[in-house]
């Protein structure tokens, strides 16, 4: 096969290419930079991971109380949090991955301290140091980015977060209106397939509004 022909790298988590000092890494910068902010939503007293104790009770973080046509009573908590917030939730997916890196690095085994919410802030932490490492030479960065961000969203979820980002229609090449956010990782067209990283999708033009 010619070299020429070879498809150019590109960010395994938005697709778009990457810069010339990014062509060995995994993901391209405005990607970790994503994740960085992903993390950092999680911990510390203000952070998601410790507002889902405050949305535990029926009613919490839902926008009103819980009305119910059956004679069961229901849960004295709510479930979605409580699956977030105990062991096998937010902070146990982040310790299996950060158990990975270390793994991957030669380090010895993280230790656990404290409670839930100090570990929290412990694993945290130590992801975001070795984050740099993970966006360069991590072959399953992509996955973890997602895994993360799926954790950030039924977080926020839980506890009756930020609205959803305002979607905004954006004209691809081929006439297709295509629905971005500013956070948007990248898309792809689907009439001609053409796939969009974060900034390439943000420079599309803005599409023209039917009329009603």
């Amino acid at each position: 096969m010619n070299l020429d022909d070879a498809p150019a790298p590109a960010c395994t988590i938005c697709l778009g290419p990457l810069y010339e000092h990014e062509l060995t890494h995994q993901a391209c910068r405005p990607c970790a930079d994503r994740v960085d902010r992903d993390l950092h939503a999680l911990a510390g007293p203000d952070g998601l991971y410790a507002r889902l104790a405050s949305s535990l009770r029926p009613g919490s973080g839902s926008g009103g109380p819980v009305v119910s046509g059956s004679r069961t009573p229901p849960a004295p908590v709510r479930l979605d949090p409580l699956s977030l917030a105990a062991r096998g939730g937010v902070v146990t997916i982040l310790q299996t991955w950060l158990v990975d890196w270390h793994e991957i690095l030669g380090y010895r085994h993280p230790r656990w301290e404290g409670d839930l919410q100090q570990q929290c802030d412990q694993v945290v932490q130590r992801l975001r140091v070795l984050l740099p490492w993970a966006a360069e030479q991590h072959a399953a960065f992509d996955e973890f980015a997602r895994e993360l961000a799926t954790l950030v969203r039924q977080c926020r979820a839980a506890t009756g977060g930020e609205k959803p980002p305002r979607r905004i229609g954006v004209a691809c090449h081929c006439g297709r209106t295509l629905k971005v956010t500013l956070d948007t990782p990248g898309t792809r067209c689907p009439d001609c397939g053409t796939q969009y990283g974060h900034s390439e999708a943000l420079r599309l033009p803005l599409a023209a509004r039917r009329a009603a």
